[in-house]
């Protein structure tokens, strides 16, 4: 692994640091591309204007008359945390705003698939809804908005995905990727788009008469939902996602926030008071996000939308125990799976540009998250396919992907779709994350046209595995307390959270839990310990290693420790 240090401008550094920011502070946000203190500033009122998102205002004008005429609305959510979140804002938001009739819809994983199809479109004119709103979907849903309008429902596609070359014929859509747009914030996730359509409704209702600024309903207690979705889906938090998430942290530290998120911090044993990026992404997340993978995620959208604790608590508890159950079906299956990827070549050879692997045995609710692991040991964009439990479609194959940074794997299944016509049977995503559908004979025509692009399109420097540090942390901020100003900022995906590295004596080693190295270290000549999770093979007495800080607690006392990273041996 090549660990890189991250360019420190020193002019933003100095700035920043002359503003008041901690000297460690202003490094970071230095090396993170802040220039100004200005830009670290989360007031609400420096979000990007929802003027500037296309659609909003036809949004809202659409919205606006519906709820004038008592017209029935049915959501239509994805079955992930992002789409979980959405659906709550949703609900939550038309319903504060005076909407009387909100229903919603979550698609079945395994029976439905992803986004809105005529099935699904059939089930909302079933339920006697007039007005069908889309949140984290639609924007590939040429079909499904084509039957609901057949059906006479108006449809409102609220989405953040990137849109493939035809649009849906909706009445309205919202998507800041869609041709046209001007909204800057081009990484906003699906729940970051819903609430925008909010904020417009909220003033298309004000330019009505409905309420006026002193009495209008307040929209921010919507930001920890907003938060939670736009984090959990990985988004890249540049300056109005940073704002979006500080705003609803803000708020979760503070105790004000859904019963259910309350509850599901509880179930993670998280303290809401210190509440951070990390509790949302691999706490909250993971246990929503079970309820699309294994069961059902009106489970999730329920526990989000409660008001009631001891309902939240129960739902809560049982989102714990289907997260649990994934664990295990995922550490099964990722074992396997990894032999599986690993036997594609020789022990000392590289691996292939591109890995896919499927067994019958797989479970597609957690083909994701096992692609991940792979794609994170042997740095390769990685498929992972189970088989279709969908009713007559048993010989589909249902994949999901993760890449690696300089290869957009939305845009290769693309290219792969162009290459071997009618292999892809249904496609789509993002540059890090995407999935596809094929028939099972397809499997080798697709592996081998992905690993021909992957061929093409990766080269050496992009295959090496890299890590982006911030260089040596001074002794003198190895504190407990500045462990604690660190976890409190916001960080995620594009503005990533501090990794330190630097030359360390190893001091002692040993196992811990039969995969985690426990470590005794000198850093600058002074003992501090470590862990490498994951990890089983030993360290030489000397290393240059990246890691984050942490602070565990001993017999009362608060120490800091290193999470250690990655090693350049």
């Amino acid at each position: 692994m090549n660990l890189l240090t991250r360019d420190v401008p020193p002019r933003s550094a100095w700035a920043l640091e002359q503003a008041g920011i901690h000297p460690l502070l202003a490094r970071l946000y230095a090396a993170r591309g802040v220039q100004s203190k200005d830009e670290l500033d989360d007031a609400l009122n420096l979000l990007l204007p929802p003027a500037g998102m296309q659609g909003t205002h036809e949004a809202a004008k659409l919205l606006a008359d519906a709820m004038a005429q008592n017209k029935r609305l049915c959501i239509v959510a994805d079955y992930d945390c992002d789409g979980a979140t959405a659906c709550a804002v949703a609900v939550r938001g038309l319903r504060m705003l005076g909407a009387q009739n909100v229903r919603y819809l979550v698609p079945d994983r395994v029976v439905d698939g992803y986004g809105l199809t005529p099935p699904i479109a059939q089930r909302v004119h079933a339920q006697g809804a007039d007005v069908l709103i889309t949140v984290d979907n639609g924007i590939a849903s040429v079909a499904g908005v084509q039957a609901a309008q057949a059906l006479g429902l108006q449809v409102l596609v609220t989405d953040h995905h990137l849109p493939g070359s035809e649009l849906p014929n909706a009445e309205v859509i919202v998507n800041p990727n869609q041709p046209g747009c001007g909204f800057t914030s081009k990484s906003i996730a699906g729940v970051g788009v819903m609430f925008y359509v909010l904020l417009a409704l909220r003033a298309e209702l004000r330019q009505r008469g409905v309420f006026d600024a002193s009495n209008q309903p307040r929209l921010d207690a919507l930001l920890p939902l907003v938060a939670l979705g736009t984090v959990a889906d990985v988004v890249k938090l540049d300056a109005n996602n940073r704002r979006l998430v500080a705003q609803g942290l803000r708020r979760v530290r503070a105790g004000a926030m859904p019963p259910g998120m309350a509850a599901l911090m509880r179930a993670a044993g998280r303290e809401t008071a210190k509440a951070t990026t990390f509790d949302f992404g691999f706490a909250l997340g993971p246990r929503i996000n079970a309820a699309g993978r294994l069961a059902d995620m009106t489970l999730g959208i329920e526990c989000l939308l409660t008001d009631d604790a001891g309902r939240a608590d129960e739902l809560a508890r049982q989102l714990d125990a289907i997260n649990r159950e994934r664990r295990v079906i995922e550490g099964d299956m990722r074992e396997m799976a990894m032999e599986m990827a690993e036997s594609l070549f020789d022990e000392g050879d590289e691996p292939p540009p591109a890995i896919c692997v499927f067994d019958p045995d797989f479970h597609e609710g957690v083909v994701g998250i096992v692609a991940s692991r792979i794609k994170d040991k042997l740095h390769r964009p990685t498929f992972v396919f189970a088989a279709s439990s969908a009713p007559g479609k048993e010989h589909e194959l249902k994949g999901s992907g993760r890449s690696i940074a300089g290869f957009h794997l939305r845009d290769a299944l693309d290219l792969v779709a162009k290459r071997a016509p009618g292999v892809l049977l249904r496609f789509g995503g993002h540059a890090m994350a995407a999935g596809c559908t094929i028939a099972e004979e397809h499997l080798d025509v697709f592996e081998e046209t992905l690993n021909q692009v992957a061929m093409e399109w990766l080269d050496a420097a992009t295959l090496q595995r890299r890590l982006e540090t911030d260089g040596p942390l001074p002794a003198e901020y190895r504190r407990v307390d500045l462990v604690d100003m660190l976890h409190h900022e916001v960080w995620g995906q594009g503005f990533a959270p501090p990794v330190f590295c630097e030359e360390i004596e190893i001091v002692s080693q040993r196992l811990v839990g039969e995969k985690h190295l426990s470590l005794k270290m000198k850093h600058q000549g002074q003992p501090v310990d470590g862990i490498w999770f994951g990890r089983t093979e030993p360290l030489p007495s000397r290393v240059k290693l990246a890691y984050r800080l942490d602070a565990d607690e001993w017999q009362g006392q608060k120490r800091v420790r290193f999470l250690v990273e990655g090693a350049e041996v």
